[in-house]
């Protein structure tokens, strides 16, 4: 039995109100967001300040907190709007601001003290000091960099005081530089990864040039499609909880905040179904159902999985991965968004996804954790005209679901608003 201590903060990633409020219905504990500058993906959609406002009530509302990320490396030129952005946050009241530039961190203070500040992941805190050092200006939780081992983790949360949290990486993509400071974006494009615009050049497919025979290019086969040598597999802990928390580990954190609802929607869900049954159940419950809900994560987009550092220097092997596509197993449909019951059926209202059509056999992803096959069997516009297809993406639609199979159960054809619909297509 692996030495177990207080359980975790489930953190999800949110790239819109959207997948906010389907983070948090599936089982966050809190949300880190981005606003419209200042952010490390400038390229997610990000939110307003509405926007974040209305997320903040809504994960309230249901007992969750949001964190804002204002985690870029700041140049002079930046300093203004962040002191006037921190001025804004001042008033909205997130529950605490991710930073990595002392800078950023200094201003923050001044503007908005009463606002909790973690140190993001960007700052490369690799050892105790750091942590010392962060924690004597107030600092109260710091994100570890991708770099460090669990046995380095332990030590840290050995020497610092009690009440500084660590929060690290459970599950995502990794990156080819320390702890996401990489220099290739603005090289290659001009778009500095440290200011939000990472272009991720370590997805390019690259060969090598030798000196003397310019222009002559020497591809190093790995596939058919070419080799991707700085591209890193994605981290997935989701085997090995209890280890991360006898670590000393208190937040467990989802990298996406590029990702679409039905990516959060799952992985938040199986993350939570984990951490609930190690603690509610046991281990050896927790253990059983490890390969389900591994196997439940791979139905969405994934790479090649790997567990980081965390148990030492990987293999070359293990974290390089031979292609810079995704694999999908479950199409996203779209979100439920309104609800009308039926006798023996149910009417769902969405904005399609993805293309669908009458007959296919659709999967409720039950904020329940329990999931409902159900066959569609209509398809209408807002203004009732019946479709036998649903190819326009964004397109507002009544669906008439049916259980899959006849039962007597009867939640077989249960929807709530927010409920994720998918279909698998292997």
């Amino acid at each position: 039995m692996t030495e177990r201590r207080g359980k975790p903060e489930l953190l999800a990633p949110a790239k819109d109100l959207e997948v906010l409020r389907t983070a948090v219905l599936y089982g966050a504990d809190a949300v880190y967001i981005g606003g419209e500058a200042f952010s490390l993906r400038a390229g997610a959609r990000n939110f307003t300040d509405e926007e974040m406002a209305e997320g903040i009530r809504f994960a309230h509302a249901h007992g969750a907190k949001v964190y804002v990320t204002a985690n870029i490396y700041a140049h002079n030129r930046d300093l203004d709007g962040a002191a006037a952005y921190f001025a804004r946050l001042k008033e909205i009241g997130p529950d605490a601001l991710l930073i990595a530039d002392p800078g950023m961190f200094q201003l923050a203070q001044e503007i908005c003290p009463e606002i909790p500040v973690h140190i993001s992941t960007q700052a490369n805190s690799t050892n105790y000091r750091t942590f010392r050092f962060w924690y004597a200006l107030g600092v109260r939780r710091l994100v570890c960099a991708r770099e460090l081992s669990l046995q380095e983790i332990r030590e840290i949360r050995e020497k610092v005081p009690a009440d500084c949290e660590i929060e690290a990486f459970v599950h995502g993509a990794m990156c080819i530089s320390y702890s996401g400071r990489c220099l290739l974006s603005a090289y290659f494009t001009g778009r500095d990864a440290n200011h939000g615009a990472c272009t991720h050049p370590c997805r390019w497919k690259y060969a090598v040039a030798e000196e003397k025979r310019p222009g002559v290019w020497l591809p190093i086969e790995e596939n058919e499609r070419g080799t991707y040598v700085f591209n890193s597999g994605d981290i997935c802990m989701i085997g090995h909880i209890p280890e991360m928390i006898a670590a000393g580990i208190g937040s467990f954190k989802i990298e996406g905040r590029m990702k679409n609802a039905l990516y959060t929607a799952t992985v938040t869900r199986a993350y939570r179904r984990a951490i609930d049954l190690l603690f509610e159940e046991g281990e050896e419950a927790y253990r059983a159902q490890v390969p389900v809900l591994e196997a439940e994560i791979r139905r969405c987009t994934y790479r090649k999985f790997t567990t980081g550092f965390y148990f030492g220097r990987p293999a070359e092997e293990a974290m390089v991965y031979d292609s810079n596509t995704y694999t999908e197993g479950a199409v996203w449909l779209g979100i439920a968004e309104e609800v009308r019951k039926e006798e023996g059926a149910v009417l769902c209202r969405l904005h399609q996804r993805n293309k669908f059509v009458t007959g296919e056999t659709v999967t409720m992803l039950g904020q329940d954790g329990r999931d409902r096959q159900m066959l569609v069997a209509g398809i209408s516009d807002t203004e009732g005209t019946e479709m036998d297809s649903a190819p326009h993406p964004q397109q507002e639609l009544w669906i008439r679901l049916l259980p899959a199979e006849r039962t007597s159960s009867e939640d077989a054809c249960e929807v709530r608003c927010g409920d994720v619909l998918r279909i698998i297509r292997d």
